[in-house]
């Protein structure tokens, strides 16, 4: 194949395959169908493309080739009924025909948003939804979902695998559920949501340190999720928080893609329009116009907002979860003016808050730094010496790159360095790998 029309299919694919998947299931209603039709597809393209050439619109063109495959095997079969009649509508129409439906307020259009819902299917525990849907939709391989987990690639297979299983048992029909039942699936969508920025945020793997695509994506689909359930105060804080890391984007690489760790970063960089979004997103439920201006105000001038700022939001009755929480976070360092500037007693007891409320081993890890950050580097270890007499982050890298990094500061050198070293190991990143590795090169030793 010519090198430039395999790195375009690659590229096609890379970048559109959650979009015609998503697309494929609305239209033939099953995910391994789907799947199969979208993979034929490609195929086709890798075999015609190089004499044909790429077309135009390369995502519109495997999924055409997709719904005709589909066509073609339900013509084998004879079950040319109202399927058969809807693909024809849809190639004749070249859209869903739901497009000329009157308007419904309760109708999720968008199709990845429709496909996360459906895989959040009630009938799938919690374990099984991150899974299925970080595959499917976050388009994340089973490597990268198990590092984001924390467990296995080959419990994260068996979990895909039972899950789509038990869709096609349950006959669970692929389509929107009512809206009485958007709460029941609300937790594992958001879970997947902030899974995948997570992802984009931090890449587990690659050369490349962010993957900016997969967090816009998801901070799009979490902004539809706000307007889709308004009075959803998690989704709100998600939202807040996604736009508040996000805001950082800008600063966190060098013109080469070197990370830039957030203590180094250039503060200038930051998008405070980001910022002020993020804040507003979450208090637009309770706020008035004039504290919107004051927020703006808050933020120009990169100081905290008075007051209890998360408090408004608990104006909507049910308290903050853990998205508002980590909000409440980000926030704390979105409005300091510096590093040094950032209230680290006010980060240590959202934290503490956060994990009494989602308790997880990284919580518990980031607490200890915001503890080493409060009330210094002494007592931080201390914390991180029990996580990892617990074992529970066994084989997580930032737990002796944290580990390493407190070493370091109370003089520990050699053991600062095998700690740092032992983390570059472990991360599946390049680019952190290298910036580990960077760190404990400057260390040195003290052995003589």
């Amino acid at each position: 194949m010519n090198e430039d029309v395999r790195r375009e299919v690659e590229a096609v694919w890379r970048i559109e395959s959650v979009k015609i998947l998503a697309t494929l299931t609305r239209t033939v209603g099953d995910l391994d169908l789907a799947e199969d039709l979208a993979g034929q597809a490609l195929l086709e393209a890798v075999e015609q493309w190089p004499t044909s050439g790429v077309p135009r619109n390369p995502a519109a063109w495997l999924t055409s080739v997709a719904r005709r495959r589909g066509i073609d095997g339900w013509r084998r079969k004879d079950r040319l009924d109202e399927r058969y009649a809807h693909f024809a509508r849809e190639l004749q129409n070249g859209a869903s025909i739901v497009e000329s439906e009157p308007w419904d307020p309760d109708r999720i259009d968008d199709d990845i948003l429709r496909l996360i819902f459906i895989a959040c299917h009630p009938v799938l525990n919690r374990k099984a939804q991150v899974a299925l849907t970080l595959r499917i939709v976050g388009g994340l391989t089973t490597e990268e979902i198990a590092k984001a987990l924390l467990i296995s690639t080959a419990t994260v297979q068996q979990r895909i695998v039972r899950a789509k299983k038990t869709l096609t048992a349950a006959k669970v029909a692929f389509e929107v559920p009512e809206r009485e039942e958007f709460a029941r699936r609300l937790g594992g969508v958001l879970s997947v949501v902030y899974l995948v920025f997570n992802e984009g945020y931090a890449a587990s793997s690659g050369e490349e340190w962010m993957r900016t695509d997969l967090s816009n994506e998801a901070l799009r689909l979490a902004r539809i999720l706000a307007e889709l359930v308004p009075q959803e105060p998690e989704v709100h804080g998600l939202v807040a928080l996604m736009e508040l890391t996000a805001s950082r984007f800008g600063a966190r690489t060098d013109p080469d893609g070197v990370p830039i760790l957030l203590s180094e970063q250039n503060r200038t960089r930051w998008d405070r329009g980001q910022i002020t979004r993020g804040l507003a997103s979450y208090f637009a439920l309770t706020w008035t116009q004039a504290d919107i201006g004051q927020l703006r105000v808050a933020v120009d001038r990169r100081c905290p907002i008075g007051g209890d700022d998360l408090a408004r939001a608990d104006a909507i009755g049910r308290g903050r979860g853990p998205y508002g929480l980590q909000a409440g976070i980000a926030e704390c360092h979105a409005v300091a003016a510096t590093f040094a500037d950032t209230d680290w007693n006010r980060i240590v007891l959202l934290y503490e808050a956060l994990q009494q409320l989602a308790p997880s081993p990284v919580v518990d890890l980031n607490l200890a730094a915001a503890v080493s950050m409060a009330y210094g580097p002494v007592i931080g270890l201390e914390y991180v010496d029990k996580l990892v007499s617990a074992g529970t982050l066994s084989g997580y890298h930032l737990l002796p790159s944290v580990r390493g990094e407190l070493l370091a500061q109370v003089g520990r050198i050699d053991e600062a360095r095998i700690e740092l070293l032992e983390a570059a190991r472990l991360a599946g990143n390049e680019r952190e790998r290298a910036v580990l590795i960077a760190k404990a090169a400057r260390l040195g030793s003290t052995q003589r």
